[in-house]
């Protein structure tokens, strides 16, 4: 019930001018991990779904080989930039079209836009909803 109050919390009262710190549990993927969210009274909710705003990378369980080996260095290049263990910050929090999964900017620990990073680097691409493209139709 806790974890349900404050996800509600987090995407109904949130703004541009609320961030929230999380500790990194595990990468699920090239655009989404799981941690617990860190509250100002020093208690946490944890287990939460965090998938990166405004980007795409493939899916573990792809379409083709080149999407998974792909996703697969996605889902590394994540684990480098906010390693498990490591505390980053989230902003822009949104609901997720699942349910249990929020959308927000993520923050490394040198307060850099890690979905930017990704799309920069040309892991992923930007990604800003709706139909998404194939990773099988092309090299990246």
């Amino acid at each position: 019930m806790k974890r349900f109050f404050v996800l509600c919390v987090l995407c109904f009262c949130c703004c541009e001018c609320f961030a929230a710190s999380v500790l990194v549990k595990y990468i699920v993927d090239g655009d989404t991990f799981v941690g617990d969210v860190l509250l100002n009274d020093g208690t946490s909710v944890n287990s939460v779904s965090v998938r990166l705003r405004n980007v795409d990378t493939p899916e573990i369980h792809g379409q083709c080989d080149s999407e998974i080996k792909h996703a697969k260095y996605a889902k590394q290049r994540l684990s480098e930039l906010i390693p498990v263990g490591s505390k980053v910050e989230i902003k822009n929090i949104k609901n997720d079209k699942y349910a249990g999964r929020i959308d927000a900017n993520v923050l490394d620990l040198h307060g850099r836009d890690v979905g930017l990073i990704l799309v920069k680097e040309k892991v992923g691409r930007a990604y800003s909803g709706g139909k998404r493209k194939s990773w099988c139709d092309t090299d990246k």
